[in-house]
């Protein structure tokens, strides 16, 4: 019984595959060779073989003396499509895609169910599970195909790039929010000290007119509102966009204009500055700011050698190497102790009296201009050292 109907779905299968083809055949307006129309059908083929052996001897001449061919002729130019074309095209494609899975679900559902009724007929063995579970195997992979992708990216990795990104934003936020409170209230702590010193000195002058220390109170409260502006100018320098005039500049040359500038402070504080370098190589920088950088460097170390009694020493070194050049600025200072080392480029941080806190950070702004970076080691008792990296420019 399990041969028979194995021969009548081979009988079915054969009827029905001669059938589509005879659909494919009128389709595609070609009629099928039946005995009774062969004469007619043989000159339909012949005369299709010479037409297409006189377009061929036709594009051969075209090609021989130049004439375009519709092969070599150019594609038509291709319109873009507006938003809303291209929403209605993948719409398109997704209820095509979701209409042929639903056909080829139905096409499944009637053949098991035929083979299975042929089954019940024939045999008690049920041989149709296993072309049932072929079948379904790819039907499945057809499924997941068009729904199970949609629905993954719906259900799991949209809702997780969601979260990742509303967690980094209430990070960036409160990161942002901290900025500006630390920013705000160093603001109203540089602007409100020195006008509270001017008033108080103000107010001790007005108390005794006539007292010969109203002099130097006097030079005091001028002095106190010439430190706001400094700060405010400062901010303002560190706030602003500045435009960069760019050329190629010798990096030697860069620092040694800025221990030129600094001569007369290295001097005063008895800092000897060794320069461990002959020449440098050539950068595209703005030589001016660049220059400020290393001015803004020295200047700090001599600060830092308030507690050196002797043997003060600021090394430079320029190192060139693969597609960048390093300069490095070390000193045998007091040194940075780590919980400061890591604010030293924040803005308005300092550790001087009188510093606005903001003179590191412009530089390492600069340098970022410069496409490099600038990078501070320290240990308290032995000295710091900067980094500076700038990129080489392009041969």
């Amino acid at each position: 019984m399990a041969i028979i109907g194995f021969l009548v779905a081979l009988v079915l299968f054969k009827h029905y595959m001669r059938h589509l083809r005879g659909l494919s055949r009128e389709l595609g307006d070609q009629p099928e060779d039946h005995a009774g129309s062969c004469g007619w059908q043989g000159g339909h083929r012949d005369w299709d073989r010479s037409r297409r052996r006189a377009e061929r001897e036709a594009r051969r001449w075209a090609r021989k003396y130049g004439y375009p061919t519709p092969e070599s002729a150019p594609p038509p130019p291709k319109t873009a499509l507006s938003p809303e074309e291209q929403i209605q095209r993948r719409a398109r494609r997704r209820a095509a895609a979701e209409v042929g899975f639903y056909g080829h679900l139905q096409s499944y559902l009637g053949v098991i169910a035929f083979l299975a009724l042929i089954n019940v007929f024939t045999t008690w063995y049920p041989w149709f599970i296993w072309p049932a579970l072929g079948w379904g195997i790819g039907l499945f992979f057809h499924y997941m195909g068009v729904f199970g992708a949609q629905r993954l990216k719906e259900h799991y990795f949209e809702p997780a790039v969601a979260r990742e990104v509303q967690r980094e934003k209430s990070a960036f936020q409160t990161e942002k929010q901290a900025d500006i409170s630390d920013l705000t209230s160093t603001i109203a702590h540089e602007i409100r000290n020195p006008i509270a010193a001017a008033k108080s000195l103000v107010q001790q002058m007005g108390e005794d007119p006539a007292s010969v220390e109203n002099v130097e109170y006097a030079k005091g409260a001028i002095d106190e509102p010439d430190r706001v502006e400094r700060r405010i100018s400062h901010m303002r320098k560190y706030a602003k966009e500045e435009d960069y005039e760019f050329g190629h500049v010798s990096l030697a040359a860069v620092v040694d204009g800025a221990l030129t500038q600094m001569k007369g402070k290295l001097d005063t504080a008895k800092v000897a500055a060794v320069r461990n370098y002959i020449g440098g190589p050539t950068v595209n920088a703005d030589a001016e700011k660049l220059k400020s950088v290393f001015v803004n460097i020295i200047d700090n170390a001599i600060d830092s050698f308030a507690d050196v009694a002797e043997g003060r020493r600021l090394e430079l070194f320029i190192e060139n190497g693969g597609r960048q050049a390093t300069v490095r600025l070390r000193d045998n200072g007091r040194g940075i102790p780590p919980e400061k080392l890591d604010r030293i480029f924040s803005p308005f941080f300092t550790t001087k009296d009188h510093g606005t806190g903001l003179g590191m950070a412009i530089a390492k702004k600069i340098v970022e201009a410069h496409t490099g970076t600038l990078e501070v080691e320290s240990a308290v008792g032995r000295g710091t050292e900067f980094q500076v990296t700038l990129p080489l420019p392009a041969k």
